[in-house]
Order: C-alpha cells, then sequence, then structure tokens
C-alpha cells in the first residue's frame, strides 16, 4: 500500500486489511482520507488480504458526516456531491470485495456510518452501541447505499419506519433486526471484530467468495436458477485445492490447513 500505509488510514496485519473510517477529530464524523485511501487499498488488494476490518478510532464507530462542514462550504450541493461521490466508490469496491467485511461497531454509528455497518458482512457491537439513520435530522436525505441495504436486511416497511421516523436503534433491536449480528461487552467490541477478521482470514477464502457471490446473486435469481449456480460452485469446490483440503482434513480428523 506504501506512503506510510496510506497516512495511517490503511494497513494490513496478519492478512487483515484493517481500513479506518472516522476518527476523534471533529466529533467522529466521517473522515474522508480514510475513505479514499481505503478505496484504493480495497481496489489493489492483495493476495495477502483474507478479511477486510472496518473501524474508527475515536469515541465512536462513525458519528456521520461533517455537518459543520457542509454549513461552511461556499457550494452545499457541490460539496456534498463530492463527498457522496468518493464515499459511494468506497461502497462500490466494498461490494465488490470477495473477502468478509467485518465491522466493529462501538458508541454511535451515525448516517454514513450506519450505511457502512449496513455494507458489511459481519458486524459486532456492544450494549452501548446506537444507530441512527440522522438524514431526516438534517433535511437531507439517505447516501452511502442505505436506501439499498437497509430495506434487504430488516424489510421495506421496517426501512421505511426507520428512515422516516430517523429512529434511534439500540444494540439488541439492532441485532434483532439483523444490522448487527452480535454483541459482546462494550470495551471488547474493536478487539473482537480484529480477533473475528484475523479468523477469516484463515479460513477457506475461496469457499467464502463463493458464499458472498451466491448470496448477491440469490436477490435477483429464481429459485431454479440458484440451485443450478449452487450444484457448478460446489462440484467445482469439491475439486479446487481448498475442497480437497477440507474434505481430507475433516476424514482425517485434523484441523485444516488452508492457504
Amino acid at each position: 500500500m506504501t506512503d506510510t500505509e496510506q497516512a495511517g488510514y490503511v494497513s494490513t496485519v496478519d492478512g487483515v486489511l484493517q481500513i479506518t473510517i472516522a476518527t476523534a477529530a471533529n466529533g467522529t464524523s466521517m473522515d474522508f482520507g480514510g475513505i479514499v485511501a481505503g478505496t484504493a487499498a480495497l481496489r489493489s488488494l492483495s493476495s495477502e488480504v483474507g478479511a477486510v476490518l472496518l473501524t474508527g478510532t475515536g469515541a465512536n464507530f462513525c458519528a456521520g458526516g461533517n455537518v459543520r462542514g457542509f454549513a461552511a462550504a461556499s457550494d452545499r450541493a457541490a460539496h456534498i456531491y463530492g463527498l457522496a461521490t468518493d464515499l459511494h466508490h468506497f461502497v462500490r469496491a466494498l461490494d465488490a470485495t470477495t473477502v468478509p467485511v467485518v465491522v466493529g461497531v462501538h458508541g454511535w454509528a451515525a448516517g454514513a456510518g450506519m450505511s457502512l455497518v449496513c455494507a458489511a458482512d459481519i458486524a459486532l457491537g456492544g450494549p452501548s452501541t446506537k444507530l441512527r439513520p440522522a438524514y431526516p435530522g438534517i433535511g437531507l436525505s439517505p447516501d452511502g447505499g442505505m436506501s439499498w441495504t437497509l430495506p434487504r436486511i430488516v424489510g421495506l416497511g421496517r426501512a421505511r419506519e426507520i428512515l422516516l421516523t430517523d429512529a434511534v436503534l439500540d444494540a439488541e433491536e439492532a441485532v434483532r433486526l439483523g444490522i448487527l449480528s452480535r454483541l459482546v461487552a462494550d470495551e471488547e467490541v474493536q478487539a473482537e471484530a480484529l480477533k473475528l477478521a484475523r479468523t477469516l482470514a484463515t479460513g477457506p477464502r475461496s469457499t467464502y467468495t463463493s458464499i458472498k457471490t451466491l448470496l448477491a446473486q440469490s436477490a435477483s435469481s429464481a429459485l431454479t436458477d440458484q440451485l443450478d449456480r449452487e450444484r457448478d460452485a460446489i462440484a467445482a469446490a469439491a475439486d479446487s485445492a481448498t475442497g480437497r483440503e477440507g474434505v481430507d482434513a475433516f476424514v482425517a480428523k485434523r484441523k485444516p490447513k488452508y492457504t
């Protein structure tokens, strides 16, 4: 990644690409230095990377956009258009990533921060975690893909209610709705998210790719077509190095060694 790992916003350790999307600056609002650096890192993902971890380094995962920055812009429409463009490059790069994407959501995930939670494969939170769309509160509409991801997670009717009422979701409700995968102790959110990402990075990467591809295709696929895709994918996996190692390890009653 070079350039001192994009000015400290991205790093790769133990097969995990960590991307900092918010910092303590500007009240833990989204840091576009991290967003732009993260996009570049995702687009040039090396074979060393087996998982992606999104994190915030301040008191919150991400409190959303820098509203004071919005207000100070001489041309607010152009300013926000540029920010949304950069954010959406990042979301597209996340969506195209074949390895698992994990987030550790400590504190608040609001606005575009909540959008990134919805864009992840697995999201961990703590009892104090809260999520909020936050767009109606400042008279703006969603970005970061929330109008697409949220209905697919919670259903269209519930998504309408959450977005239109600018609902604050506590941690237990977010788990019940499927936005957060599970809860850990508040002080362990970031450590547990990193642990999970490291575990995934040592797993069967081609299997994860197949899972993510099949899930993405299922949204617009008829069952009969999806069954054909599943048959073809599992047959190809059976003759791959990963599939052979997994099956042989099971029969030998040993832990598989994926490379």
